[in-house]
């Protein structure tokens, strides 16, 4: 979805003058956001959305996004690149359980002793990262019917960790 359309529908369901006071902004502004870019009657203003993906796409930092989930109390998982199809699902569906076998594993282990440490909340926070990229890539590769990368990936990743 475009941004000045996810823009558009959020001041359908938010208040703009709510926006505007809170912002300290014109109220103007706050609608020009909303509008394409592509219109005759766009301001030329950059809409905050716009601004930050194109920060992040100069920089290619990834700390951006990160932090802009951070905010909203996320974490961001970046898709993986999609490749030719026609790849065997086998053994993608027993790495995905063996890595959540895993995650388990880690917290059944620092839970032990009934506390958790800093350290041992560290490598319960790597293996779940791993667990959900590994997951996000799984449910894409089976929407597009494309495996081999995953497969690829999940035993680089295997050899990683061993």
């Amino acid at each position: 979805v475009k941004s000045h359309t996810l823009l558009k529908n959020i001041l359908k369901t938010a208040s703009a003058k709510e926006i505007t006071q809170s912002m300290k902004l014109s109220i103007s502004t706050i609608y020009k956001w909303a509008e394409s870019p592509s219109r005759g009657s766009a301001s030329g203003i950059r809409n905050p959305l716009d601004r930050t993906a194109l920060l992040h796409k100069i920089t290619g930092d990834k700390r951006v996004i990160n932090w802009v989930c951070a905010q909203a109390d996320g974490y961001f998982i970046k898709n993986p690149k999609t490749e030719k199809k026609n790849d065997t699902l086998a053994p993608a569906p027993s790495r995905v359980v063996s890595q959540f076998a895993e995650l388990l594993g880690v917290v059944a282990q620092a839970a032990g002793d009934s506390r958790i440490s800093k350290e041992e909340s560290e490598d319960i926070r790597q293996t779940w990262e791993t667990l959900k990229s590994t997951t996000e890539g799984f449910v894409r590769r089976c929407e597009e019917g494309n495996f081999r990368k995953l497969n690829n990936e999940m035993a680089e990743a295997a050899k990683t960790r061993d």
